[in-house]
């Protein structure tokens, strides 16, 4: 229990701290977050009978994920002279680096190598792209919105803590139980009404969003979410593993702890980033 807590206390600290520390300690929190994430999701799906490999691809397949994320952070950042010709440049050059792991893949005699080459190509969808979209929501303009994004991660929490509380307290009828055996309607709708509640209160202490955007928000969450968290269970559960990895000591790996988070933002992203014109 001592470790768990401790693990939360360093958690939330070094995820204010990167919020709230400025605009290159949040495109650096994100790209790192991004990078475990990879890393994770990386060792679990990979296929090969050779150990040796697994290091080989798990920089791989970081390095290619992660890719999206600096990209747009330093386009974002306005470190690039002309951010166009930068955004040009950066996905040319990137286009052969990613073609690279079919060579690497030949030379690898690996069981499945085509297995291998979807996963590597599944993190770049699955969470180097919704990331990479967090910050584009994270500074508009020259602006930085820090509150906005610690907005969605604390209306992510509240939809899982209260689903978690309310679902173990009265839960009865199974949500999916093909994927999560635990996880009940009763639950499921109280996380919703937790986020819904959640929203209301963030629009009342951010003003970064109105009410309706903070709602809109809230009810994507809610939704998302849950789908989210049942996406990696199904992952974990095809792959035959409890946590996605041991980074967090008494709380599992790091996309534990963001799969609902990564699912969500692409749908919340897309939201303000088509209000914002």
């Amino acid at each position: 229990m001592t470790t768990r807590i401790l693990t939360a206390i360093v958690f939330v600290a070094v995820m204010l701290g990167g919020l709230y520390g400025g605009l290159y300690p949040f495109v650096g929190l994100f790209v790192l977050i991004t990078a475990l994430c990879l890393w994770e999701f990386i060792g679990m799906t990979l296929v090969t009978q050779n150990p040796a490999n697994i290091r080989h691809y798990k920089v791989l397949g970081t390095i290619m994920g992660v890719l999206p994320v600096i990209i747009t952070g330093i386009y974002k950042l306005g470190i690039p002279a002309d951010p166009f010709i930068f955004l040009k440049k950066a996905t040319i050059l990137s286009i052969p680096l990613v073609f690279l792991i079919f060579i690497r893949e030949l030379f690898a005699n690996t069981k499945e190598p085509f297995t291998n080459l979807a996963h590597l190509f599944l993190g770049i969808f699955y969470i180097g792209l919704p990331m990479s979209m967090l910050i584009l929501v994270g500074i508009e303009g020259d602006t930085y919105l820090p509150n906005t994004v610690f907005g969605i991660l604390l209306l992510t929490w509240a939809n899982d803590s209260g689903a978690y509380l309310i679902g173990s307290k009265i839960g009865k009828t199974p949500l999916f139980p093909r994927i999560s055996p635990n996880k009940t309607w009763e639950g499921s709708i109280g996380g919703a009404i937790t986020t819904i509640a959640a929203g209301f209160l963030l629009s009342l202490v951010f003003s970064e969003q109105s009410l309706f955007n903070w709602l809109i928000i809230a009810g994507l969450t809610a939704i998302f979410g849950s789908i989210g968290d049942l996406i990696e269970s199904m992952l974990k559960r095809s792959k035959g593993v409890k946590d996605s990895g041991s980074f967090l000591p008494g709380h599992g790996g790091f996309l534990d702890r963001f799969d609902a988070f990564i699912f969500v933002v692409p749908f919340v992203a897309a939201f303000l980033l088509y209000i914002r014109g």
